[in-house]
């Protein structure tokens, strides 16, 4: 039987327009049932209101385990999202439960539709289930209610992402993606933030390509989530997502190491510690450089770089696990880097020239004319204007796309201009002074084609 609660008000209103609503919107539409509870957040809120009109929530969930339909996992994680953000402020499970299955919001839909196929029961355990696992995430995590909460979140997020071996060239980019979204979190203060793939890639010093790509696989991993899909005038919102509670180590990765996308793929799976220890400052300090393109030191020189500038004196065994490369690249590497004078070899222990991280080499036994920047090691390994060709060409691409818009404009305007009459309309040029119909370009009569004093063409 079901239970009955107190009604929290009276009144049970749905917003009247169908865009995102703004925030004196939202104030004016926290009326009904959430009258008497904690307002939500401005984003939940909506979410509550409106449904995920942007497909946050739509990529693939497998939270129950097993297999679900696209649509039960959508709202499953919809439903989720909703009960963390109540839990936050202060709801209970039973006002929780009672919006959802009484409110006429979108969120509840889902559980609707099943209390009125499986009745009321059904759909209230649906619902505390959803609960339950929201509740028990929000207490696992620190609160972040201010931003000194945030940045020591993001701080844990960076060791985290410092402490994970990230292999192969895919798990090197993935991590230029990462640190390079941070860098943008910690300038914004929140973790939700607007970049498009063309500035992405720019920081990441790789191709719009390459950035996509790795952008599907942190999706795939749950690292990261998209927001919406931008404007035609600002890039793509998305949100950094830290799984990392409170209490535990920093030290995760995946069954198959960094391998975004794979099977059990993510932050879930506890793994031990593998020794990956890289300064990620360094890494976002260096990335854009053409020195460090694919061409070039590349993603695994770069991780040595920053393995080194995090602890220096390492062996090649060392290097291996802090750096998450194989022996042979790390081999490879630390050959170019003694050449250039930004590495010294001595006994068996690896170790920065003074002013390596500037790019500045120092004259070694392995190298007789040291490199005096990142500009001339670029040029030393061919890698030199890398970053200049690939500014120019997304220039280009956004040149093109501007005087699309600007050609499509001039046709959207033209048309309104000089519209098209309908066919079924009579042309005036084929009316003759007779009455009758007449070809406008040979003057001959037509048979059997008349107009009607509606203007429409009538054939007998």
């Amino acid at each position: 039987m079901r239970p009955s609660y107190p009604t929290p008000g009276d009144a049970q209103t749905l917003p009247s327009h169908l865009g995102a609503p703004s925030g004196i919107q939202l104030q004016h539409q926290r009326t009904g049932l959430l009258a008497a509870l904690p307002p939500l957040s401005k984003r939940m809120h909506k979410l509550l209101l409106l449904g995920d009109q942007d497909a946050a929530y739509a990529s693939g969930n497998f939270q129950r385990g097993g297999k679900n339909t696209a649509t039960s996992d959508h709202a499953w994680a919809m439903t989720r999202a909703v009960a963390a953000g109540a839990a936050r402020v202060g709801w209970s499970r039973a006002a929780f439960v009672q919006v959802m299955l009484d409110g006429p919001y979108k969120a509840g839909q889902h559980a609707r539709t099943l209390q009125h196929r499986r009745g009321y029961d059904k759909a209230s355990a649906w619902l505390q289930r959803a609960w339950d696992g929201a509740q028990h995430y929000v207490l696992s995590t620190d609160p972040i209610s201010t931003r000194q909460d945030f940045h020591a979140a993001l701080a844990a997020f960076r060791s985290r992402i410092e402490c994970t071996p990230w292999k192969g060239i895919a798990g090197k980019t993935d991590l230029r993606n990462l640190t390079a979204r941070i860098a943008i979190c910690s300038q914004a203060g929140r973790w939700d933030h607007t970049v498009s793939e063309r500035d992405l890639a720019e920081r990441m010093g790789c191709s719009r390509t390459t950035a996509h790509n790795s952008n599907q696989r942190l999706l795939n991993t749950k690292l990261l989530r998209q927001l919406d899909k931008g404007s035609p005038t600002d890039g793509a919102r998305w949100m950094l997502i830290s799984r990392l509670p409170s209490k535990t180590s920093h030290h995760w990765s995946t069954p198959k190491g960094p391998e975004a996308g794979g099977v059990m793929s993510g932050p879930d799976v506890r793994q031990p510690d593998a020794g990956a220890d890289i300064n990620s400052r360094t890494v976002g300090h260096l990335m854009h450089l053409d020195a460090f393109a694919h061409h070039g030191l590349g993603g695994s020189g770069l991780a040595v770089l920053a393995a080194l500038a995090e602890q220096d004196g390492q062996s090649i065994t060392e290097l291996r696990a802090s750096a998450s490369i194989s022996r042979a690249t790390a081999y490879r590497q630390l050959g170019k880097l003694k050449s250039l004078g930004l590495v010294r070899h001595e006994e068996e222990l690896y170790h920065l020239t003074p002013a390596a991280l500037e790019g500045i080499g120092t004259e070694t036994p392995d190298c007789a004319s040291p490199v005096t920047g990142w500009s001339e090691t670029a040029e030393r390994l061919g890698a030199a204007g890398a970053g200049e060709r690939r500014r120019r060409n997304h220039e280009a691409q956004r040149s093109k796309w501007r005087h699309g818009q600007v050609r499509l404009a001039e046709r959207r305007r033209a048309a309104r201009q000089c519209p098209v009459s309908h066919p079924a309309l009579a042309d005036p040029q084929c009316l003759g002074a007779d009455g009758c119909v007449v070809d406008h370009t040979t003057g001959e009569v037509i048979e059997d084609l008349y107009v009607a004093t509606d203007g429409r063409w009538i054939f007998a």
